[in-house]
């Protein structure tokens, strides 16, 4: 993280060639779940969205309700998000320009080294996360977005089910600081949930949207005991997430030192 890089050339011909998921993903998902694929055009990079049914959840002793919702049935990978970062949507006869503004270049590899192609996009910035949702919107025709907190609360209390969420659960689950060596995995390499879904707990912890709040990321991430990982994981971004960037002002697009942080998009179900 000492000095400015770009991604290799390599990386990204196979972030498009792979598509979507790392090869340890199966569709585990209950068979009663509506789901559908979206593909990201002029690309073969693809991803799945899973229904979460309406009910409510409990923010600050209140009863919130909650709407039916689609949302990823893992973390956003760096297979969608250099498509939009480094501009791999634009077709080649129109060189490299477009109208759409991206990330900046990275202070250092927003990846660390950890991996790639089917592994969470991480170090990303939470207005960051949500340009890549607009653009992505505006490419597919669908209103992607964050999730609101209680959005994200309602499908981890379903993804968590009647099952207990104790210490062996947890590592079948999730990623943490007890068996993650330190840094982000591949998506969809441990057990899905009950909903469907992986990764939602640890791995790398996801941005919600708070309107007019702090910047909050929900679940947990690899670097957090398991005990801590779950429904109620609740970071808060502080001045540490970005502390060895050295510009004034600091990057919009990334932390350079979060790289603990990523994201799962959600769509409304009327959108």
């Amino acid at each position: 993280m000492s000095s400015r890089s770009t991604l290799p050339a390599a990386t990204l011909v196979l972030a498009l060639a792979v598509g979507t998921l790392h090869a340890g993903f199966q569709n585990t998902a209950p068979a009663e779940t509506q789901t559908y694929r979206e593909s990201i055009p002029g690309t073969l990079v693809t991803f799945e969205m899973v229904r979460v049914p309406e009910g409510s959840t409990t923010i600050n002793g209140k009863t919130v309700p909650v709407a039916a919702f689609y949302i990823e049935r893992t973390e956003a990978t760096w297979d969608m998000y250099d498509v939009f970062a480094l501009g791999l949507d634009i077709p080649k006869d129109r060189g490299r320009a477009d109208a759409i503004a991206r990330p900046s270049q990275p202070y250092g590899a927003p990846d660390y080294g950890w991996g790639h192609a089917g592994f969470p996009a991480i170090s990303i910035a939470r207005p960051a996360a949500q340009a890549f949702a607009d653009w992505l919107s505006a490419r597919t025709g669908k209103k992607y977005r964050l999730p609101t907190e209680a959005e994200w609360l309602h499908a981890a209390e379903l993804a968590v089910g009647k099952t207990p969420l104790d210490a062996a659960r947890r590592d079948a689950l999730a990623w943490h600081k007890g068996n993650a060596s330190a840094k982000t995995h591949a998506v969809g390499t441990k057990a899905a949930d009950a909903l469907g879904l992986f990764d939602l707990f640890g791995n790398a912890a996801e941005w919600v949207a708070t309107p007019d709040g702090p910047a909050v990321a929900r679940g947990g991430s690899f670097r957090d005991p398991p005990e801590a990982i779950g429904p109620s994981a609740r970071a808060v971004q502080d001045d540490s997430w970005n502390e060895r960037d050295p510009q004034l002002p600091k990057s919009r697009w990334w932390l350079s030192d979060g790289p603990f942080v990523g994201f799962r998009l959600v769509r409304s179900d009327h959108d």
